[in-house]
């Protein structure tokens, strides 16, 4: 695990899992790759009883580093989706322990998947959300599987079709939050509630966490291994690629419909 990537501490039998790639935590493989080894951590670690995810930076994640999908085949972005979007969500759902997404600024694309991997979300009343992958020639893949679940088809749609970011009283409205605390406390109330969670007997967490996450889980693998192809396919039209460059660039993006 890259100490340069994710920061990882212990106290009072909490977990605090930092992301730390400046400026603003944008996902390459190295950095999955460091959060899966900080959550395996913890997870095998049995003082631990509970675990906070959070960044060190202003921004929580801003999504995914676009080299991973500009001018890359479409087998390379299958293999880091195959991190983001298999490994996160198997290692989650192990984890035997409870996990919180402490959220204090802007969350974007692929960092909403890993907020929306933990149990509970706890963020800032100035923190913003969304899913902007469309407007650079993406789809939020993984999001049409997560976001229907968790809000409903029809508040789902908007965000992820119009790319537009949402402030944090319109994600609580929709269901998207556990909390909305004041802005700069979203870490601390997490690691309340995580202390609080800590306390409870780990082998009942335990069994109970397990039957929670089979009773979420439904067909959730078929239908991410689904999204994962869509998203792959995606990645080697033109369109993408075009709006991928034109984002780079700083332009508008022409697209072509092919």
């Amino acid at each position: 695990m890259s100490a340069d990537l994710v920061r990882y501490s212990v106290s009072g039998n909490i977990a605090d899992i930092m992301l730390d790639r400046p400026p603003v935590n944008a996902l390459s493989m190295e950095l999955i790759d460091a959060l899966l080894a900080a959550l395996a951590r913890a997870r095998d670690d049995d003082a631990v009883r509970a675990i906070v995810i959070g960044s060190t930076h202003k921004v929580f994640c801003a999504g995914l580093d676009l080299d991973i999908v500009r001018g890359r085949p479409g087998i390379e972005t299958k293999k880091f989706l195959e991190r983001l979007y298999f490994a996160l969500n198997d290692t989650q759902y192990r984890m035997g322990k409870p996990t919180i997404a402490a959220i204090d600024g802007a969350v974007r694309a692929g960092g909403m998947t890993i907020a929306i991997s933990c149990d509970m979300i706890i963020a800032g009343d100035g923190s913003t959300f969304g899913y902007p992958e469309i407007d650079v020639g993406l789809i939020p893949a993984i999001h049409f599987v997560q976001l229907p679940r968790l809000v409903g088809k029809h508040q789902a749609f908007g965000p992820l079709f119009l790319g537009e970011p949402f402030d944090a009283a319109t994600a609580f409205r929709m269901g998207l939050l556990s909390e909305v605390v004041p802005k700069g406390t979203a870490l601390e109330r997490a690691r309340e509630i995580a202390r609080k969670l800590a306390a409870k007997s780990p082998i009942v967490m335990k069994i109970g966490r397990d039957a929670f996450m089979r009773a979420m889980d439904a067909d959730f693998r078929r239908s991410v291994e689904n999204a994962a192809e869509s998203f792959a396919l995606v990645a080697t039209t033109e369109d993408c690629q075009e709006g991928l460059n034109a984002f780079v660039e700083k332009r508008t993006p022409n697209y072509k419909g092919r």
